[in-house]
């Protein structure tokens, strides 16, 4: 009977537009859970998880975090105040972005009046000196020429694909910290290992050392220009924890 039917992992797939594995991580986080799993290892899905799937997608194109998106299915938050929570952080992303607006509007004017920009004006809503400073430090003059060098190779695609690659990783993790999944769950550790790939690639393709990779992580917690990134400090540090187990595995 169509009540009792139940669809594989691939078919829901395929129907709702997300990949197997976004599944199987939303299954990892007690997200959404099948409702059977056969002895092969097959999952399965009847009409109560495919009514949940859609509320959770629904609310991913609110821009919900998977944090709040739990805490509104199952903890008794309403969805008012989900995205109450939601507007303002897009209200402090908006102000943000309304900074590096003006900051490209000046650079138009600048360039069609023929004038001279200050490096501050340029990169003004940005502080890329800071980060410049920080990442010579920390890593040396060559990490920070290879960075840049990588990117200007870049045509404009590529860039855009990089920024994209960027955006995805980074929620990625912060969703992985926001949903309490312990730092060296099979999920998590897969994360971090596409966050050293991306790191390796802004590096000019120069694969951090562990010591490195380790540093990068420090970084996350102790700069709130980073930690921010993720959510918060409390998000940095068990990323920062992730990084290290990932790195006791993966790098020697």
């Amino acid at each position: 009977m169509e009540e009792t039917r139940q669809w594989t992992i691939a078919e829901v797939s395929r129907s709702a537009g997300v990949t197997s594995r976004t599944l199987r991580y939303y299954e990892s986080i007690a997200l959404l859970k099948p409702c059977r799993v056969g002895a092969n290892g097959l999952r399965l899905y009847g009409m109560a998880e495919l009514a949940r799937l859609h509320r959770i997608l629904s609310l991913r194109e609110l821009g919900l975090s998977l944090n709040a998106i739990t805490a509104t299915l199952d903890d008794g938050l309403t969805l008012e105040d989900a995205i109450r929570a939601h507007v303002a952080q897009l209200e402090e992303d908006r102000r943000l972005t309304t900074q590096r607006i003006d900051a490209a509007k000046r650079t138009l004017a600048a360039i069609r009046e023929g004038e001279t920009m200050s490096v501050e004006e340029l990169f003004a809503g940005f502080d890329r000196d800071s980060h410049e400073q920080e990442i010579r430090r920390r890593w040396g003059d060559a990490a920070w020429e290879r960075s840049i060098a990588h990117d200007a190779a870049l045509n404009e695609s590529e860039r855009t694909s990089m920024r994209q690659r960027d955006v995805r990783i980074n929620q990625a993790l912060r969703d992985a910290a926001e949903s309490g999944i312990p730092a060296d769950a099979a999920a998590f550790q897969e994360l971090i290992g596409e966050h050293y790939l991306w790191v390796k690639a802004y590096w000019g393709g120069r694969a951090p050392t562990s010591d490195q990779y380790r540093g990068l992580a420090e970084l996350y917690v102790a700069d709130a220009r980073f930690s921010d990134v993720y959510g918060g400090q409390a998000n940095a540090n068990t990323i920062r924890t992730a990084i290290s187990l990932w790195t006791r595995t993966h790098l020697t």
